[in-house]
């Protein structure tokens, strides 16, 4: 499929106007240039056209928002002046196992002043002398080059981040022991319940039990009396 017709699929039936993320790998630029791409997207912040066939960046449209660009394995050699006048708020390039031989080639990256991470991995100029040192110096406001910085710490991993914050969400809201401390507390309170009610039959038992005592009591004093009775009257 072509470029052209792969934004158009894109683009799902949405105003270019409303796009923030365009992914178009893997298409074919026919002309070796930016195709199908317009000014219109405004909001586009992150694009890939990685394996597309591209030569030359000359007819890159104006996207001023647009923040991370993914340019890896196309025919590019050269020629940057355009990202920094197209795309001036670039902060992440990928160039990698493109056709860059020398640093003149990467020089009209230093227009790019928001520029902070850099990759030109399988590119010929890694295998320059002092390599790192000298992109480091030419372009003294990237922070990460081939996903390292100066001192070979290797540059954060957005996805780790993402998974410890799900980790951390995932812990569940405080309130949660709460609700589980309540229902423990309804449970004892429901067996005290049944402790006061089983103390209330015990002592209606003890009642049963003096009352059913007074009338045998009161029985055997009137057998007593009525024995008495028959006693004097015998005499």
């Amino acid at each position: 499929m072509d470029m052209k017709k792969r934004i158009n699929q894109e683009l799902r039936n949405r105003n270019p106007g409303e796009v923030a993320e365009m992914v178009v790998d893997s298409c074919q630029s026919v002309s070796g240039e930016v195709e199908g791409l317009t000014d219109k997207f405004t909001e586009l912040e992150a694009l890939s056209m990685v394996n597309v066939g591209l030569s030359s960046l000359a007819k890159m449209p104006s996207l001023p928002k647009l923040r991370k660009l993914e340019l890896s394995d196309n025919n590019l050699s050269g020629s940057f002046e355009t990202l920094s006048e197209k795309c001036p708020n670039l902060i992440y390039l990928n160039l990698s196992n493109n056709k860059i031989k020398e640093l003149s080639n990467v020089e009209a990256l230093q227009n790019l002043k928001s520029l902070q991470s850099l990759d030109l991995l399988n590119c010929e100029i890694t295998s320059l002398d002092d390599y790192r040192d000298s992109v480091f110096e030419l372009l003294p406001q990237i922070t990460y080059l081939d996903g390292f910085d100066q001192d070979d710490n290797e540059a954060p991993d957005s996805e780790a981040d993402d998974d410890d914050e799900d980790g951390e969400d995932g812990a569940g809201p405080p309130g949660d022991y709460d609700e589980e401390d309540d229902e423990d507390e309804d449970e004892d309170g429901s067996e005290g319940g049944e402790e006061e009610d089983d103390d209330e039959e015990y002592g209606e038992e003890e009642e049963e039990d003096d009352e059913q005592a007074d009338v045998q009591g009161q029985k055997r004093k009137r057998d007593v009396d009525d024995e008495g009775e028959d006693d004097d009257e015998d005499d």
